[in-house]
C-alpha cells in the first residue's frame, strides 16, 4: 500500500485527525471531536487545554480503529503533522505539566486595555510602531498581549516564571510537548509561521526579537525553540502510533495555503471557518501593507529553505455568525440550516449585519467597533437575517481583497477558497456575486489538514510525499462564476461600507458604574441620567 501521512488539526471550534494518501493525496479517514468555549466575562474567550489534549487523543484513537476496520494498517503512517488555531496562547508548568490557566482564544477582547497602554507608550502612540519587525500591529489579536495579561494577572503564571517553570506556546507547541513526553522530555518547539504571530518574532531574522521581548515585557526563556515548518521534531511517546515522527507544523491560515498548492507567487487562498483568512503568497520577500492587511511567515518547507512570505487579511467573525444565529438567538436549529433560510429569502431585503463581536479586524484593526444589524423594515423576517449573515462574510472578504489589489498592484483574476463554509453552495455564489470574479472550491475541502500531512510528509528523514511542481496531485474542483452585474454589486457593497461606519466607535474603556458590567456610561453619566453636554469647542 501506498504510504500514509496524518494530520492533526486542532482548530477553534473542533478538533480533527486525518490520514491522507501520500501518492494521491486522498483523504482515507478521519474523526471529529467539536471544543467547548467558555466565556466567563463579556469580551473573553477560554479553551480548556486538557480538554483539548484529550480530543486529540481520541481522535488519533478512533481514526486509527477506523483504519483498522478498512484493514488499512497503522503501520502505513509514516509521519504525523500539526496545524492548529493561531494567536491562542497558553502558559503550563514544565515540571506538572499542568497548565496554569485556560488557553486564551484568538478572538478574546479582554487585553483591549493592555493594547491601549502599550499604544499609549509608542511613539507617536502608532499602533504600527512595531509593524517594521513584526508585520502586524498592536491588537488584542497577537499571542504577546494575551501573555502580557496571564503575567499580569494570574498568580500561577508569575510564580511559575519566578521559579522557572513556565512554558509558554501557542497550541501547536502544547500538542508536541504533549505528544512527545510532556514533563517527561516533551519537545518545546514552535514553526515559523506560528511564531509570526506573536509580536515577539522578528520576520526578518526569523527568531525571537529580544528588543520586542523588552517591549512586552516577556522573559525570552519561557518561549519555544523556533523550527522550520517541515522536519522532524520528535517521535509520538504514547497511542497507537508510538514512534512515528511528527515532522510538519503550520498555523492552520498556512496550512490551507500549502494545502491549496498556493506556492508561486501571486496565488491566494481564503479559508471560512469560526473566521475568515485571506493569504496571498508573496514569495521570499515580506511586502509590508499599506492598506491595513498583516505581513506574516507563510511557511518554511525544510530547515535549510527559505522563508516564504504572505500578505492575509484577517476577519475575525464567519463561520462563528451562523453559531452566534443558533446559539444565542435560536433563529436556525442547525448550521446547514442557514442555507435554506436564506435561499427561500433570495435578498436581505436592504438588511445588512456587521458581526463586529470581537472589533473589526483588517483592514480597520478597530477594537471599539460592535456588531450592528441595521436597515431593518416591519418586512425583514429572519430569512432576511440569514441572508444577511452570508452577505457580511462575503462582504468583509471583499474588503481585504480590495486592499490586498491596492498593496499587490496586480488583481486576483480568481479566488481559491476552503473551510467548513463552503460546502454552503449559496455562500459561495453570493461570494462570486460580490467580488466579480469566479469562486473555485476544491472537491477536498480539507486542506488545512492537507496542508500540515504535505509539510510532515515532505520533511527530511520521512521524505514520503514529494512537494516539487511536477508531482503534487491533480486536486478537482468547482468553479462559481458571478452572475450579477457589477453595478449591482457595488451598491451593495457601498450600503455595506456605510453600515460599517456606523458599527465604529461604539464600546469605549470607560468603566462601568455598577460591578454587573450593565450600567455603561453614555457621555459620561450613567443610564437614565441625563448627560452633561460636552463644553463648547474653541478651536485655535
Amino acid at each position: 500500500m501506498d504510504p500514509l501521512v496524518a494530520a492533526i488539526d486542532q482548530g477553534t471550534s473542533s478538533t480533527r485527525f486525518l490520514v491522507f494518501n501520500a501518492k494521491t493525496a486522498k483523504l482515507i479517514s478521519h474523526h471529529q471531536v467539536e471544543i467547548n468555549q467558555s466565556f466567563p466575562k463579556e469580551g473573553w474567550v477560554e479553551e480548556d487545554p486538557k480538554e483539548i489534549m484529550q480530543s486529540v487523543y481520541e481522535c488519533m484513537e478512533r481514526t486509527c480503529e477506523k483504519l483498522c476496520q478498512l484493514n488499512i494498517d497503522v503501520s502505513n503512517i509514516k509521519a504525523v503533522g500539526v496545524t492548529n488555531q493561531r494567536e491562542t496562547t497558553l502558559v503550563w508548568d514544565k515540571e506538572t505539566g499542568e497548565p496554569l490557566y485556560n488557553a486564551i482564544v484568538w478572538l478574546d477582547l479582554r487585553t483591549q486595555s493592555t493594547v491601549e497602554r502599550l499604544i499609549n507608550k509608542a511613539p507617536g502612540r502608532d499602533k504600527n510602531h512595531l509593524k517594521h519587525k513584526t508585520g502586524l500591529p498592536i491588537s488584542t489579536y497577537f499571542s504577546a498581549v494575551k501573555l502580557r495579561w496571564l503575567l499580569d494577572n494570574v498568580d500561577e503564571v508569575r510564580q511559575a516564571v519566578l521559579s522557572e517553570r513556565a512554558m509558554f506556546g501557542t497550541v501547536d507547541s502544547w500538542i508536541i510537548w504533549c505528544l512527545t513526553g510532556g514533563r517527561k522530555g516533551g519537545v518545546h518547539c514552535t514553526d515559523v509561521s506560528n511564531a509570526s504571530r506573536t509580536m515577539l518574532f522578528n520576520i526578518h531574522t526569523m527568531d525571537w526579537d529580544p528588543e520586542l521581548c523588552r517591549y512586552f515585557d516577556v522573559p525570552m526563556e519561557i518561549l519555544p525553540k523556533v523550527k522550520s515548518s517541515s522536519e522532524i521534531y520528535g517521535c509520538m511517546k504514547s497511542s497507537s502510533l508510538a514512534g512515528v515522527p511528527i515532522s510538519g507544523c503550520l498555523g492552520d491560515q498556512s496550512a490551507a495555503l500549502v494545502g491549496q498548492m498556493c506556492f508561486t507567487e501571486g496565488q491566494a487562498k481564503n479559508t471560512y471557518g469560526t473566521g475568515c483568512f485571506l493569504l496571498r503568497n508573496t514569495g521570499t520577500k515580506p511586502v509590508m501593507s499599506d492598506h491595513g492587511l498583516l505581513t506574516t511567515v507563510a511557511y518554511k518547507l525544510g530547515k535549510d529553505e527559505p522563508a516564504c512570505y504572505a500578505l492575509e487579511g484577517s476577519v475575525a467573525i464567519a463561520g462563528a455568525v451562523v453559531r452566534w444565529l443558533k446559539d444565542n438567538m435560536g433563529i436556525v436549529q442547525s448550521s446547514s440550516e442557514i442555507e435554506i433560510l436564506a435561499a427561500a429569502a433570495g435578498t436581505s431585503y436592504g438588511c445588512y449585519f456587521v458581526p463586529a463581536f470581537s472589533g473589526l479586524y483588517a483592514p480597520y484593526w478597530e477594537p471599539s467597533a460592535r456588531g450592528i444589524i441595521c436597515g431593518l423594515t416591519q418586512f425583514t423576517n429572519r430569512n432576511h437575517l440569514a441572508f444577511a449573515a452570508l452577505e457580511a462574510v462575503c462582504f468583509q472578504t471583499r474588503e481585504i481583497l480590495d486592499a490586498m489589489n491596492l498593496d499587490s498592484g496586480v488583481p486576483l483574476t480568481q479566488l481559491q477558497v476552503d473551510g467548513g463554509m463552503t460546502s454552503n453552495r449559496l455562500l459561495m455564489q453570493l461570494q462570486a456575486d460580490i467580488l466579480c470574479i469566479p469562486v473555485v472550491r476544491p472537491s477536498m475541502s480539507e486542506t488545512t489538514a492537507l496542508g500540515a500531512a504535505m509539510a510532515a510528509g515532505a520533511a527530511e528523514g520521512v521524505e514520503v510525499w514529494s512537494l516539487s511542481p511536477g508531482h503534487l496531485p491533480h486536486v478537482t474542483s468547482e468553479k462559481y462564476e458571478p452572475q450579477i452585474n457589477c453595478d449591482e454589486s457595488e451598491f451593495r457593497f457601498a450600503r455595506w461600507k456605510k453600515a460599517v461606519q456606523k458599527a465604529m466607535n461604539w464600546e469605549t474603556s470607560e468603566p462601568c458604574c455598577n460591578s454587573n458590567g450593565l450600567g455603561k456610561k453614555i457621555n459620561g453619566a450613567p443610564w437614565g441620567v441625563p448627560p452633561t453636554p460636552p463644553p463648547t469647542r474653541v478651536d485655535p
